[in-house]
């Protein structure tokens, strides 16, 4: 019979953080890319519009992905440190305080009181700043806030995206059939990225697949119907 000690669990919360930014960026990338690709190929543009348009969708969507997410990010991170030092603080002045909402914790987890106590003085004996982030405030190392690496995941993951249906629109055989190329290839792409996006993250990939198909046909059809619109209009 294997020992407890040779039983080893995988969890995959601490990839949370690049995982989410990774996803939305390429999910952003091929979604917007293709569907301004498939908007102005419908509109009779030429090919040389089409790929500058895709270029620029490219270029403009990885930057402006970086900047959001930067910013985004770094409000998170802000407030999360601005809690973790008025822990610290807390913890200077006011220990007795700080270990009795420590063992309250507990109690509320199902401990009885002397218990709950024995062991929150147990943990205080090491790194108690980072027991109270994890039980008060629900911060880890793995979990806090880093605004330049989702800034990085979140431009290369859109700029990787966004290639795709750049791509796929050069290589279509016909301008005729940039629409449907670009549009099919962005449908696979899409499915790809949900069921890797879900496996990475230790989740079925059924619902995950589904979703970012549903989402980024509805999304493309739609820009699809207002280039053709505007181009038998403008045009």
């Amino acid at each position: 019979m294997p020992s407890a000690a040779a039983h080893v669990e995988r969890h995959l919360s601490h990839r949370v953080g690049w995982l989410r930014a990774a996803v939305l960026g390429a999910n952003d990338g091929i979604t917007s890319t293709a569907s301004l690709i498939v908007g102005v190929a419908a509109a009779g543009a030429g090919g040389s519009a089409v790929f500058t348009a895709g270029v620029a969708a490219l270029v403009a969507g990885a930057g402006s992905m970086a900047a959001g997410e930067y910013s985004s990010v770094s409000s998170q991170r802000d407030s999360e440190l601005a809690d973790i030092a008025k822990e610290r603080e807390e913890l200077e002045t006011m220990p007795d305080r700080e270990l009795k909402e420590l063992q309250r914790i507990y109690i509320d987890k199902g401990l009885n009181a002397e218990l709950a106590h024995e062991v929150a003085v147990e943990l205080s004996k090491g790194d108690v700043l980072a027991v109270h982030m994890a039980e008060e405030l629900g911060i880890t190392h793995d979990t806090i806030a880093r605004p330049v690496q989702a800034a990085t995941y979140s431009a290369l993951s859109f700029a990787a995206g966004a290639a795709v249906p750049l791509i796929a629109v050069m290589l279509a055989p016909t301008p005729a059939s940039r629409v449907i190329v670009t549009f099919l290839v962005a449908l696979v792409a899409l499915a790809a990225l949900g069921a890797a996006g879900a496996r990475a993250g230790g989740a079925a990939s059924g619902r995950a697949t589904f979703r970012m198909l549903l989402l980024g046909a509805l999304a493309m059809l739609v820009t699809a119907g207002v280039g053709k619109i505007l181009g038998q209009t403008v045009g």
